[in-house]
């Protein structure tokens, strides 16, 4: 088991999709995917649609700060067309920023105030390594 280290950052952000563009906010958010996994740092981004209460869920996963640094400075414009089609109704980070990164974020134009969430523990398994009984996952 890998252990994860102390720099590691979630982010969680809820946002609020602007009435009437659903379709501009999905396409949005596919070519922001699809950029940030071909250019950007995150180790993982999943993105979550509660259409019903018209609510979209942002998890982005990072090495340390500087890899949300590098990820500000590559895909402004993707975050920026995105935010065109929404507002932020929460964002949490689950461990703990540099200075820099937070300042960034506690500065942001966000409608709801970021929190900030110390790591207690965990780890982080590498997807493919068994699980503690199994046996190894082989490719074919």
């Amino acid at each position: 088991m890998a252990s994860t280290h102390d720099t590691t950052l979630l982010f969680h952000n809820t946002m609020r999709i602007t009435p009437g563009r659903l379709d501009e906010f999905r396409e949005a958010i596919r070519r922001a995917v699809e950029f940030t996994e071909r250019h950007a740092p995150q180790l993982m981004v999943q993105v979550f649609l509660d259409e019903e209460r018209m609510l979209a869920h942002s998890f982005q996963l990072y090495r340390d700060s500087a890899s949300v640094l590098t990820h500000w400075q590559l895909s402004d414009p993707y975050i920026r067309d995105v935010m065109k089609h929404c507002s932020v109704r929460a964002f949490e980070v689950y461990g703990e920023p540099d200075q820099e990164v937070a300042d960034g974020l506690t500065s942001s134009e966000f409608d709801a105030p970021v929190v900030f969430l110390p790591r207690l523990g965990g780890f982080t398994r590498p997807l493919g390594e068994p699980l503690p009984g199994q046996e190894p996952v082989t490719g074919g």
